[in-house]
């Protein structure tokens, strides 16, 4: 941690830093819990360059706290250069954890917007998120979806010199489907963005925390679809949401489309290997 933000962590909490535990689990930005000599601690991420990750990032936090009905960690502070928030405390999972993660979940995709979008773009992992402002009246959700995730993903696949061979011929074929495929109106839910196993916490109390989100407001199913990747959740999450907030029908439908932003994203991140993954999702579509 360089001398400005040490000392900038010092003025707010009015105390000299005397400790900085690192905290792992982050391959964007660094990450310690900072102890000051007046005994607060605070949760501190910092990455190099100059960007706004880090205020957006609290802007997401601060908008996911909004409906009440799962915890997110308090922002202290949020500047260019670092990121401050409260600690949470890690604990053992109550009984019935994860179906209460599950309603928690499906009560704040309730929380709802006039508009698709957010007010600012923000991140999904280090590759911006466009979050462009829509009315449903002036674009539909299956449009919005693909303009500003899908096609936005796979341009930057086409610079990053990823978009060959049969991805070409595939993504080409899914524009003139994808209106029917993600028919159906909803009105556009508050959504984490980037749920994995990697961004909840259990909290000391026992209770979910969410942490690390890409928000903005569109269909709950694209926040279920993400749900579903890299491992996913036990069924009794998704049986709980479901309990909660039924989803239509044809949801199954339409998962892949949901996960293949976020394999598309993991293309531009990580390259070739997941080539493979995006191509199979689209020949379920072909």
């Amino acid at each position: 941690m360089d001398h400005f933000v040490k000392n900038s962590l010092a003025d707010l909490a009015q105390a000299d830093v005397v400790g900085l535990v690192p905290v792992g689990g982050g391959c964007i930005a660094e990450a310690v819990i900072a102890e000051f000599a007046n005994g607060q601690r605070w949760f501190v991420k910092t990455a190099p360059g100059d960007h706004d990750m880090f205020v957006t990032e609290a802007n997401g936090l601060c908008e996911l706290a909004k409906p009440g009905v799962i915890k997110v960690p308090e922002v202290v502070h949020a500047e260019r250069s670092f990121l401050v928030l409260e600690v949470i405390e890690p604990g053992p999972q109550k009984p019935g954890f994860i179906e209460t993660f599950g309603r928690q979940f499906a009560e704040m995709h309730r929380y709802s917007s006039e508009t698709f979008g957010f007010v600012e773009d923000n991140y999904i992992g280090s590759t911006s998120q466009i979050n462009t402002q829509v009315s449903p009246t002036t674009q539909g959700w299956a449009s919005y979806y693909y303009e500003f995730r899908l096609l936005y993903q796979y341009r930057l696949a086409e610079r990053n010199g990823h978009a060959v061979g049969e991805l070409v011929k595939l993504f080409g074929q899914l524009e003139g489907k994808i209106e029917s495929i993600l028919a159906g109106d909803e009105p556009p839910a508050l959504l984490h963005g980037d749920l994995w196993s990697g961004n909840y916490m259990v909290a000391a109390d026992g209770e979910p925390c969410l942490i690390d989100p890409a928000v903005y407001y569109g269909h709950r199913e694209a926040d279920l679809g993400m749900a579903k990747l890299f491992g996913g959740f036990p069924d009794s999450f998704y049986q709980a949401y479901e309990e909660a907030y039924p989803l239509a029908p044809e949801a199954g439908r339409r998962e892949g489309l949901y996960k293949l932003y976020h394999l598309l994203n993991h293309l531009n991140l990580f390259g070739q290997s997941y080539y493979g993954q995006c191509a199979s999702v689209l020949r379920g579509y072909a």
